[in-house]
């Protein structure tokens, strides 16, 4: 068994919805401050937790609360308007390197710190695309406040006290509208937002910012998406964390199941199935074709493309592939060589339920025609000519393609006894 949670983000995520859902789940608060007391900065803020009903339902809201000294170096104008996040009232400018001395140098677990440099990671990098600096230069403004460290090490305090190995996370309600940042006004989803969930399913609802950077990196780092609670998932508990929003037709909660999967993941093999998916929105379409051809020969099961609809309602493209643990590699160092898309995601598929096939020759006079013949349970279920050999018989001899094709059914279903 394996312990894991799912986060159901139809209102958005934030760190203090996190904190807040695991508190209202079984984190003990008391386990959660004192582990937050070895960190310095926490001589900057305190901690409130406040049981809140939002629309009704019943929620934990955790609120860090930044006292400002006199003698500060404040920065106001870097002050936004997350208010899933706490008010930043005075504003740190960190850079990553700080925050991670501040984090190895505190007395937290190991286990603790390394779940919280993974997510300030996740972080640095979305900041450093955004702003076209390498990682290691990355300033944090917002992130770097004390509120957004006490977000972050407190979710890793959580993860790592309870034990959980499997995060789990469905399509993500980032709201729309404008949000006040340190980049100015800019529209939702935020800069670090948007590149931290750009191959991740999200949808807006609402009128008002919903997810910040903090709860995308968390789900960056660790989690795996599943539209729905796996099946092998049992859920022992189901918290709520309050966001700041109040909204009359969306409760502001973000509701996390707390529990265990059945089994530990399994070591791939070569006869494990894979759906490798990427979101695309910038590649011409005339490239799909020729990705198609190279990644069936580099031995895909199948290929297929949805439109979809990204953020900003921007028409897009989710490419999928079925392929086996053999062929994993080989596929995916292709789709990353061949298009623009710079993230996959990699599912596994538990089972695959296939017919038996077998393949016929049509002798028409048009020419032989090769016939897909599929069977389930020792019943024949379809019958299918081979779409190119149609069109070369339909081509040598100038007639329609369909009757090529209805001249080969024809020919099969009297030799099966069904004309």
């Amino acid at each position: 068994m394996a312990k894991a949670i799912y986060l159901d983000a139809f209102s958005g995520l934030s760190g203090n919805m996190l904190l807040g859902a695991f508190l209202a789940a079984g984190m003990d608060e008391q386990v959660l401050r004192r582990e937050l007391a070895k960190l310095p900065v926490m001589e900057e803020c305190e901690l409130t937790v406040l049981q809140v009903k939002k629309n009704g339902i019943a929620a934990t809201y955790v609120d860090v609360n930044v006292r400002e000294e006199p003698f500060q170096e404040l920065v106001h104008e870097h002050e936004h308007a997350h208010e899933h996040e706490h008010e930043h009232h005075g504003h740190h400018h960190r850079a990553m390197k700080d925050i991670r001395a501040m984090i190895e140098g505190s007395a937290l677990t190991p286990g603790a710190k390394a779940i919280a440099l993974r997510i300030f990671g996740v972080l640095a990098e979305a900041e450093g695309h955004v702003h076209g600096v390498p990682v290691g230069e990355v300033t944090f403004h917002e992130v770097g406040a004390a509120d957004s460290i006490v977000d972050i090490c407190g979710t890793a305090i959580c993860l790592d006290t309870l034990g959980i190995t499997e995060v789990y996370a469905g399509r993500i309600n980032v709201g729309s509208g404008f949000v006040r940042c340190a980049h100015g006004t800019m529209p939702v989803p935020a800069p670090a937002v948007a590149e931290l969930l750009k191959d991740w399913p999200t949808y807006a609802a609402g009128t008002q910012e919903l997810t910040t950077p903090t709860g995308a990196a968390v789900v960056r780092a660790f989690a795996n998406i599943a539209f729905a609670r796996p099946a092998s998932f049992h859920a022992a508990s189901i918290g709520y964390g309050a966001g700041s929003r109040e909204n009359k037709e969306l409760p502001n909660v973000l509701r996390l199941y707390l529990g265990e999967t059945e089994d530990e993941p399994q070591a791939s093999s070569d006869e494990d199935k894979y759906i490798l998916a990427a979101n695309i929105d910038d590649m011409t379409p005339q490239l799909y074709g020729y990705l198609f051809d190279k990644l069936f020969e580099a031995g895909a099961l199948d290929v297929w493309v949805t439109p979809i609809y990204m953020k900003k309602n921007r028409p897009a493209h989710e490419l999928s592939v079925l392929v086996t643990g053999a062929h994993r590699a080989l596929c995916q160092r292709l789709i990353f060589r061949e298009t623009t898309t710079i993230g996959l995601r990699v599912t596994r598929v538990d089972e695959r339920v296939e017919c038996d096939r077998r393949i016929a020759q049509a002798e028409t006079k048009y020419g032989t025609v090769r016939v897909k013949i599929a069977a389930y349970e020792g019943e024949i279920v379809n019958v299918q000519p081979e779409f190119e050999d149609c069109r070369a018989c339909a081509e040598a001899h100038d007639v329609p393609w369909k009757r090529v094709r209805e001249a080969a059914l024809r020919e099969i279903a009297f030799r099966l006894g069904d004309a």
